[in-house]
């Protein structure tokens, strides 16, 4: 089999988002060539910014992806507030925390059910499972649209939220209808936990173990809580900067077989080193930040300090459901309405860097603007661009260890490899067209 040329195709890559195509060339039993080819075509958001106001971004970012459009605006509203020096503080914090806790619940839950279980029980979709389990689907559909009910109800609508502006919210949301939230979460609770703990019955295919001491994982970190809408970013090699010095520290890069950027991050000697960023990541680096609820259960499915195989990235999104739902309580418990639903943002001269962490990992926006308000440039760099290197180093290394997989199964599996990431190439991948080269 190793010795034989072939061309297998996966005509559609099924549960993400966008266009692309993967080839993977195997001479004599070694994989020599790795690409996850995207074709789909540039969206040019960073173009369009240009000449606009700096009180655009907030919602024209929101629009890349319906997913996790909270993502791009906060770091949209970060980068730009601190050019004028502005950190909302107390009320508006935590409401910006709270509706970033929504995105991440309804997020992971999509991913989990819906996108990658399928994967683990060899069922083309959630519909499959919700047959297959269908009390634990009632509870997930639950779940999903308890993070979107938050979304609602601090964001006027659960996907592109329209009452985020520069400074704040439009308007802040009263303690009761907050409150309101509270039995869905209890019940949310429940779901997430059943959840978790149906996951971890799945067998986990194996990639050859990554050494920590050379793969660089990459995230924000906060002194005090577990990263979500602020922190430094730093990674277990050593990083550790903020969002300005981490925007001059990553380069981007363009390769011939994709219309996605690619990213390294440089060392202190000026040679760029690949990285990658999301769940793994951010459990490696802030594990110790979670409450004993949350690391209870991590020991009880078996969840390490440190987890580097991709295949297990579900379990850790579990964790961190689990952990947002909690947030989400202990924000709504001491919630107390703002004086003023924003703070006043002025337009300055200068340049402005903002890093939050989307579901998928650290979301890095840069904006330039001049006295009058107007925006020069912008930089965006979505998670799932900054790991493309990981997922196609991912496709050679588990290739490499599968060659005794029927070309069919091997397949499968390097869908798999991707969907573990849960990639967004529209900030991802909808169509796939696998081929695998066997050449004597």
């Amino acid at each position: 089999m190793t010795h034989k040329t072939l061309n297998l195709k996966v005509p559609t890559l099924t549960r993400v988002e966008g266009e692309g195509a993967m080839h993977v060339t195997v001479h004599d039993g070694d994989v020599t060539d790795v690409r996850l080819e995207i074709y789909e075509p540039p969206r040019l958001f960073e173009a369009f910014l240009r000449g606009r106001k700096y009180t655009e971004p907030v919602d024209i970012t929101a629009r890349i992806c319906g997913i996790c459009p909270v993502a791009y605006q906060m770091s949209a509203a970060h980068a730009i507030e601190s050019i004028a020096g502005i950190r909302p503080s107390g009320a508006i914090r935590e409401l910006r925390r709270l509706l970033y806790c929504g995105e991440w619940i309804e997020s992971h839950v999509l991913h989990m059910a819906f996108l990658h279980a399928p994967d683990f029980l060899g069922v083309d979709s959630g519909i499959d499972i919700a047959h297959l389990h269908p009390e634990l689907m009632q509870q997930v559909l639950h779940l999903k649209k308890t993070g979107n009910r938050i979304l609602e109800v601090i964001g006027g609508r659960p996907i592109h939220p329209v009452n985020v502006r520069l400074g704040g919210f439009y308007r802040a949301p009263t303690q009761a209808e907050l409150r309101a939230l509270s039995p869905d979460l209890e019940r949310a609770h429940d779901g997430a936990v059943a959840l978790l703990r149906w996951v971890a019955t799945f067998d986990y295919p194996s990639i050859p173990d990554r050494l920590v001491s050379r793969t660089e994982y990459v995230s924000l970190r906060h002194g005090s809580e577990y990263p979500l809408n602020e922190g430094r970013i730093v990674s277990n090699l050593g990083l550790d900067v903020d969002a300005a010095t981490f925007g001059e520290r990553v380069h981007e890069y363009q390769v011939a077989h994709s219309t996605a950027l690619h990213a390294v991050v440089d060392t202190d000697r000026g040679r760029g080193r690949h990285y990658q960023t999301g769940p793994l990541a951010r459990w490696m680096n802030n594990a110790d930040l979670v409450p004993a609820s949350i690391r209870a259960l991590a020991e009880e499915v078996g969840v390490a300090e440190v987890e580097t195989n991709p295949f297990r990235s579900i379990l850790v999104r579990g964790l961190e459901t689990l952990w947002a739902i909690e947030e989400a309580q202990r924000i709504i418990a001491g919630y107390r309405p703002p004086l003023a639903p924003a703070m006043k943002v002025p337009a300055v001269a200068g340049v402005g860097h903002g890093c939050t962490e989307a579901p998928r990992g650290v979301l890095y926006h840069r904006y330039q603007i001049d006295a009058a308000g107007t925006i020069i440039d912008a930089v965006i760099m979505p998670p799932t661009s900054q790991n493309l290197d990981a997922i196609e180093t991912d496709l050679r290394d588990f290739v490499a260890s599968h060659l005794d997989l029927d070309d069919h199964t091997l397949g499968h599996r390097c869908e798999q490899v991707i969907r573990n990431y849960d990639p967004c190439i529209s900030c991802a991948t909808h169509f796939l067209r696998f081929s695998i080269e066997r050449v004597p």
